[in-house]
C-alpha cells in the first residue's frame, strides 16, 4: 500500500517530460550530479534547527544591543488586576479581546463593578498582550539579514550563470541539467529557513493573518520542493532570488519605524514600493514566467507538472498584483502626508487607558473600527513572498 501511494505521488508521467524516468536522473555522468530529494531534505531539516537557534544567539547578542543602542526599550506593560471570571471571557473571546453591551452589563452585575472599570480591564489586559518594539524590531532585523546575505549569496551565484543572461538556457536539455554546488546552498538555506518559519511563527509576534502565513509557508516550502526534485533548479533560483530582493527594503523600513526615525522609514518604504513593482510586475512576470509559460514549451513542450507549476506562478502573479495595489496606497499616503500608516494586522492596541470613554461598549466598537482602519505593513510581519 505505501508503495502504491509512493508511486502515485512521484508519478513519472505527472512531474517528468515524455520519455524521462526518475532512473535517468539517478545515473548521470561521470563528473556530474543531479538532484536528489532525499539528499536535500536530509540537509534541510537539521539546518532549520540550525537557523532557528543561530536566530535566538543572533537576536539576544546582536539584534537587542542594536535596539538598547537606538534606545528602543522592552518596556515591561502595566499589569491587570487577576480576576478569573474577566480572564475566562477574554480567553474565550479570541477576535475582539472584549466584551459586548450584553456581556458588559452582566459582568458589572455579577462582579459589582463599573462598566468603565471593566472596559478599563479589558483595556489593559490587551495591552498586555502587545509585543513590545523591542521584539519586533529584533524579528525584522533577523529578517532583514538573513534576506541581504541570501540575496547577495543568490546574486554573485547567478551573475556567472547564462541563464540569468538567456533564460532559453533553463531549458536546454531538461531536464539533464547538472546540480552546481551555488544552486544546491541556495535551495537548501531557503527551504531550512522557510522550515525555521514555519516553528518560529508559533512564537512570534502574532498577527491576524496567521492562518493565511501558515498556508503560505506550506505552499512555499512545497514550490521550493517540487521544483528541486524535478530539477527545475534555474528557474528556480531565479524566482527565488526576485522575490528576496524586495524583501531587504521592507524589513529596512520596518527598523527605521520601530528605531522612530519616520523620514528615514518614508523613504525605505517607497524605495521598497518601486523595487516591488520592477521585481514582481516587471521582471517576473515579463521575464521569469514568461520563460516558464513560452520558452520551456518551445523547447520541451507542455507535461502534467508543468501546467501545475505555471498555473501556480501565475495565481502567483495575481497576488503579486492585489499587494501591489495595497503597497501603493500606502507609499502614496507616505509621499504626500509625510508619514506611513500603522499595521491592520495588529491584533492588540496600543492605546492607554485615557483613550477609554463612559461610553460603554461604544469603546470597544471604537477600537475595532480604529484596528480594521489603519492600513499597511510596517508593525507586521512580511507577507509578500
Amino acid at each position: 500500500m505505501t508503495s502504491f501511494i509512493s508511486a502515485w505521488i512521484w508519478s513519472e508521467r505527472f512531474w517528468l517530460p515524455e520519455n524521462v524516468s526518475w532512473a535517468d536522473l539517478e545515473r548521470p555522468p561521470a563528473g556530474v550530479e543531479y538532484p536528489r530529494l532525499q539528499h536535500m531534505l536530509c540537509h534541510a531539516f537539521p539546518l532549520a534547527v540550525g537557523v532557528l537557534l543561530f536566530r535566538l544567539l543572533f537576536e539576544r547578542l546582536v539584534a537587542r544591543p542594536c535596539a538598547r543602542i537606538l534606545q528602543i526599550q522592552a518596556g515591561a506593560p502595566r499589569r491587570v488586576q487577576p480576576n478569573a471570571v474577566l480572564e475566562r471571557l477574554y480567553q474565550s473571546n479570541t477576535v475582539h479581546k472584549c466584551p459586548d453591551t450584553r456581556q458588559l452589563e452582566g459582568l458589572s452585575k455579577q462582579l459589582d463593578w463599573e462598566e468603565r472599570k471593566i472596559q478599563r480591564w479589558f483595556r489593559i489586559r490587551r495591552n498586555q498582550d502587545r509585543p513590545t518594539t523591542q521584539k519586533k524590531f529584533c524579528e525584522s532585523m533577523w529578517r532583514f539579514t538573513f534576506y541581504l546575505v541570501i540575496f547577495i549569496y543568490a546574486i554573485c551565484h547567478l551573475w556567472v550563470s547564462p541563464w540569468m543572461w538567456d533564460t532559453r538556457q533553463c531549458w536546454h536539455n531538461y531536464p539533464f541539467q547538472p546540480l552546481s554546488p551555488g544552486q544546491y546552498n541556495y535551495y537548501v538555506a531557503e527551504l531550512a529557513f522557510y522550515w525555521s518559519l514555519m516553528v518560529s511563527q508559533f512564537t512570534d509576534v502574532k498577527r491576524k493573518d496567521f492562518m493565511i502565513m501558515l498556508v503560505h509557508h506550506l505552499a512555499t516550502i512545497f514550490l521550493i520542493t517540487i521544483s528541486y526534485g524535478n530539477n527545475m533548479l534555474r528557474a528556480g533560483t531565479l524566482v527565488m532570488c526576485v522575490h528576496d530582493a524586495s524583501d531587504i527594503f521592507l524589513e529596512a523600513a520596518k527598523l527605521a519605524n520601530y528605531a522612530k526615525y519616520q523620514r528615514l522609514c518614508d523613504s525605505l518604504f517607497v524605495v521598497f514600493s518601486i523595487s516591488f513593482f520592477l521585481t514582481r510586475l516587471v521582471i517576473f512576470p515579463f521575464w521569469i514566467v514568461y520563460s516558464v509559460l513560452f520558452e520551456s514549451w518551445q523547447i520541451i513542450g507542455p507535461y502534467q507538472a508543468w501546467w501545475l507549476i505555471n498555473g501556480l506562478l501565475l495565481v502567483l502573479q495575481t497576488l503579486h498584483i492585489i499587494w501591489f495595489y495595497l503597497i501603493a496606497r500606502i507609499a502614496v499616503k507616505a509621499i504626500f502626508k509625510g508619514k506611513v500608516s500603522k499595521d491592520d494586522r495588529s491584533d492588540i492596541e496600543s492605546s492607554t487607558d485615557e483613550d477609554i470613554s463612559a461610553n460603554g461598549s461604544k469603546n470597544c466598537q471604537t477600537s475595532k473600527l480604529r484596528d480594521s482602519n489603519h492600513t499597511g505593513v510596517l508593525n507586521g510581519e512580511t507577507h509578500d513572498h
